[in-house]
């Protein structure tokens, strides 16, 4: 590859990072990553003190151009829309580490990818650079082509939104844990008052098929009638053979569903409150997003 190719490989992982949590698909993410890429090669970088931070600056540039540009093609979205998941096994309690713990609080739950998928591209940019990966507000705003006051107004709005979402919808492993044992108990047991005891009151479950999954059309909102629902998918899961396991889905605890005569498989993500209510069931179903999970 070069001496060229392998500076960048270097800091291919990160720049990855920076675009998924702006963009929320690992398609796009990666579509940038490699047009940052091209950039970098075309570039004379000889006078670049730190490269990190220029590839970071490139990339959030590119970025906000996706994302001005994917507000007018989520309009012809179908149905509600949902970041593609980033799914892993579950790690062996044994052998998970204090390195291991510091990824997992530094990870993007779908429920605040939702919250920052709700906010002005701009507000994104600046506080994904900012505060996620502490680029000065100088650069931030040559990014944004405004000013430095500005790039923080934009990053300071945005920081009230991602805390409300992190008091409402994030907690610890262990609360988690519990939270999803009670869930997949009541579930598959079809134990419709223990389903309503782990749900929020204004719990919302949402499906994204993108036109081409199973998915409901529209949010479904509500303890009563998401415990239905719930009551229905694993009814219907358990009748026709479907494998449902725990998995981590963006750093928190989800589940893996599949059909293994057909293939078809859906993604799970859980949003549990400090209180141990769940607030959030978001299911992906939506194959151009899921992507291949065959080390599953």
């Amino acid at each position: 590859m070069g001496a060229v190719g392998d500076e960048f490989s270097a800091y291919r992982g990160h720049l990855f990072g920076v675009a998924y949590r702006m963009l929320g698909t690992r398609a796009d993410a990666e579509d940038v990553v490699q047009e940052a890429w091209l950039r970098y090669a075309g570039a004379d970088t000889s006078g670049v003190a730190d490269l990190r931070a220029w590839l970071t600056t490139v990339t959030g540039r590119l970025c906000l151009d996706h994302l001005r540009a994917a507000k007018v093609r989520r309009e012809a979205y179908v149905g509600p829309w949902l970041p593609s998941p980033l799914v892993e096994r579950l790690p062996d309690p044994a052998q998970v580490d204090p390195g291991e713990r510091v990824s997992f609080r530094d990870s993007v739950s779908t429920a605040l990818l939702l919250v920052l998928d709700a906010l002005t591209p701009e507000q994104r940019v600046a506080f994904v650079l900012h505060d996620v990966f502490a680029v000065p507000f100088a650069e931030v705003a040559a990014t944004l082509g405004t000013t430095t006051e500005n790039a923080r107004q934009l990053a300071s709005r945005a920081r009230r939104a991602v805390a409300d979402g992190e008091r409402r919808h994030t907690t610890d492993r262990a609360r988690q844990e519990q939270v999803l044992a009670a869930f997949t108990a009541a579930a598959a047991g079809g134990d419709l008052d223990a389903l309503l005891k782990v749900l929020a009151p204004d719990v919302v479950a949402l499906g994204d098929g993108g036109g081409v999954g199973p998915a409901a059309r529209r949010p479904i909102v509500g303890a009563l009638a998401v415990a239905r629902f719930v009551h229905g998918l694993y009814r219907r899961a358990l009748r026709q053979g479907y494998e449902v396991r725990p998995a981590l889905v963006n750093g928190d605890l989800g589940l893996l569903v599949r059909m293994p005569a057909t293939g078809e498989t859906v993604v799970t993500s859980l949003a549990v409150s400090p209180d141990g209510l769940l607030t959030g069931l978001y299911n992906q179903l939506n194959p151009v997003k899921i992507g291949l999970l065959d080390e599953f």
